[in-house]
């Protein structure tokens, strides 16, 4: 008798929390996994912080922000696919993007090797969608391969002085929060205790059922809590 075998299906869809439009609450949609182009890399995201500067896409601070737009510039992941021309990164590789998003390469403060003032700077979250997704994708100049030595929390929280200072987002803002993606039997979002995002917590809360573990500092007691 024969026997048939199963093919899996290919997975094309994916989690995301985006902002619709600038000051609109959060919302918990499906997307179309993304291809990289020329360049970029997909990275699978396995942790994203949660910073306080990601108010400037929540309410539309900063200028010339696209929408809908997912935030996210605090992330640790795995390289998924590679795009064209991209020889320097490999599948598979642990990789992290930070506040630095890209620069042109191009423009004088680039040509000097001042990349962080690049006249086009990029900033993952702002100038194109970021980590608050399962998969991202992100110009190679983006990209910080993750030491063996660093979790993939510890990573995406940028507070380990092994990761160059041009990619840790603690250059620019602190962080109080990580959002774990990829696990997919849970729906807990950690919170260490900072209300400077208290508003940001509470509209993404709201898009779905998402429970939330508050492990304020200094303190070896937690609460939980329910939306």
């Amino acid at each position: 008798m024969a026997t048939s075998r199963v093919v899996p299906m290919k997975v094309t869809q994916m989690k995301v929390a985006q902002v619709p439009s600038a000051g609109g609450d959060f919302q918990l949609v499906d997307r179309t996994i993304p291809e990289p182009t020329a360049g970029h890399v997909r990275i699978k995201v396995q942790a994203c912080g949660v910073c306080h500067s990601d108010v400037l896409t929540k309410e539309g601070l900063w200028p010339g922000i696209q929408y809908p737009r997912i935030p996210g510039h605090e992330v640790a992941g795995i390289i998924d696919k590679v795009g064209e021309g991209v020889s320097a990164w490999k599948q598979g590789q642990r990789i992290g993007v930070g506040w630095h998003g890209g620069q042109d390469n191009t423009c004088r403060e680039c040509r000097r090797g001042d990349f962080r003032n690049c006249r086009n700077l990029k900033i993952a979250g702002i100038s194109y969608d970021g980590g608050y997704q399962q998969y991202m994708v992100a110009p190679v100049e983006a990209l910080v391969s993750i030491p063996g030595t660093l979790s993939d929390v510890d990573a995406a929280r940028c507070s380990a002085r092994e990761l160059p200072p041009t990619t840790r987002c603690a250059t620019v803002a602190h962080f109080p929060a990580i959002w774990s993606p990829c696990r997919e039997s849970e729906d807990w979002v950690t919170l260490a205790f900072n209300s400077r995002i208290s508003s940001v917590i509470k509209s993404w809360r709201s898009a779905g059922d998402l429970r939330t573990l508050r492990s304020p500092r200094n303190s070896a007691r937690a609460s939980t809590s329910t939306p």
